[in-house]
């Protein structure tokens, strides 16, 4: 019975195994960058950014149906042009950044619906929304794995500045002045990852997997290498138990919102129990401190 419900979907299904191995790689690439932009206080930024996308994919789908190559490089153009927009006009006018991203987010996400409806169906649109993790091929899963290397080697590159962004910014200014080019560098591979993560679970549901696992983990650690490991955890433990989960319920549960679903149950135990600052903690320790 074990075997059947927590293995056999794996062993016996090809496109199990594939959604298994996508969202494991959308584990190791975007909860490490969840961790980052959380610490940052952008994680707003993140879900900005996952709307931002879907016009440029949109416009891909457009002209060339659901081709994996088109619509990758309509959402990487969006994404760019939506981020250096935002800084331009943060920049050039009265509005601070999160604010111009507000307003083009909401665009975006309009602009993008319309462009869907147009030529497709609700079946379309709902596909481009929410994506279909159980309808992974070979492209996807090489552009998963791509991504998932280029992420990895810049955040280890870029480790230390980045790291020093999150606690003193200003510090980094004094020293070096290499802020900006990091920071860009940053939103890049946010962008690369959401669009990785859209071709997985659509642009609605992307950025919840860099962003409910870095947020668990928060609970449970304040040391920054064991709290890339444990998002980076959380996020595998999610995608499998969201696949599982979903496989148990047949069609009535899809697979991309189930994941979501098992990584937000992951945030509220962890809010409840983490021994960072958990619920339980916070009041078993509260009579101590007040004796």
């Amino acid at each position: 019975m074990l075997y059947d419900l927590f293995i056999g979907p794996f062993a016996e299904f090809d496109f199990m195994r594939r959604a298994l191995v996508g969202v494991t790689a959308l584990s190791v690439s975007g909860a490490p960058i969840g961790v980052f932009l959380m610490l940052r206080r952008m994680s707003l930024t993140g879900d900005a950014m996952a709307h931002a996308i879907l016009p440029g994919a949109a416009l891909g789908y457009l002209v060339a149906g659901f081709s994996l190559p088109a619509m990758t490089i309509g959402g990487l153009a969006a994404g760019f042009a939506v981020a250096l927009l935002a800084g331009a006009v943060a920049r050039a006018t009265v509005l601070k950044e999160d604010a111009s991203l507000a307003a083009f987010y909401l665009i975006s996400l309009a602009l993008g619906v319309t462009i869907v409806s147009l030529r497709g169906s609700a079946i379309d649109l709902l596909h481009v929304l929410f994506g279909n993790v159980l309808a992974l091929d070979n492209d996807v899963l090489i552009l998963l794995a791509g991504v998932a290397t280029v992420s990895l080697t810049a955040l280890a590159a870029l480790y230390r500045p980045l790291v020093l962004e999150c606690v003193d910014p200003g510090f980094l200014r004094s020293v070096s002045r290499s802020g900006g080019f990091v920071h860009l560098t940053f939103l890049a591979l946010v962008v690369l990852n959401l669009v990785a993560g859209f071709n997985a679970l659509g642009t609605l549901l992307a950025v919840g997997m860099m962003m409910l696992p870095a947020a668990a983990a928060r609970f449970w650690t304040a040391d920054i290498t064991r709290l890339l490991l444990l998002a980076t955890g959380f996020g595998m433990v999610a995608g499998y138990a969201g696949l599982v989960v979903s496989y148990a319920a047949g069609s009535s549960l899809p697979a991309g919102p189930a994941i979501i679903l098992a990584a937000g149950c992951l945030y509220i135990l962890s809010l409840l129990l983490g021994s960072q600052g958990g619920l339980a903690r916070r009041a078993l320790i509260r009579p101590h401190l007040e004796r």
